[in-house]
């Protein structure tokens, strides 16, 4: 499968996701077996991931194959912090189901990228 195409069903996932948690917060924190929202900050977190997976969609789009690297990058880099986030500030647990998703779509770019049919 060409990288664009991971990129771009990786964009949607985070559109979704972060119209989730614009519209519906607590319905979707509720799937994960977190707490209701309280505060307006998940739906912030909810709107910057519309924004991030807009650009992913577009990205894929334009065969942007720099953006497709450094999602790689940014995808492990998220996960990591999920799990500083875990550990280091005792954050609920479900965050690493988040961190999980974006290493399995690194990871499956990072195949694309090399062993795909669209290698530069």
């Amino acid at each position: 499968m060409p990288a664009a195409a991971t990129v771009n069903l990786f964009g949607y996932y985070v559109l979704i996701t972060g119209l989730g948690l614009v519209l519906m917060p607590s319905r979707v924190l509720g799937l994960f077996g977190l707490p209701p929202a309280t505060d307006g900050w998940v739906r912030v977190l909810g709107s910057l991931a519309v924004v991030v997976g807009y650009y992913y969609i577009r990205c894929a789009h334009a065969n942007d194959r720099h953006f497709f690297r450094a999602s790689v990058h940014g995808r492990f880099l998220f996960a990591g912090l999920t799990v500083l986030l875990v550990v280091a500030f005792g954050a609920p647990w479900q965050l690493l189901l988040f961190g999980a998703m974006d290493v399995l779509g690194a990871l499956w770019t990072r195949h694309a990228l090399v062993h795909g049919d669209d290698v530069a």
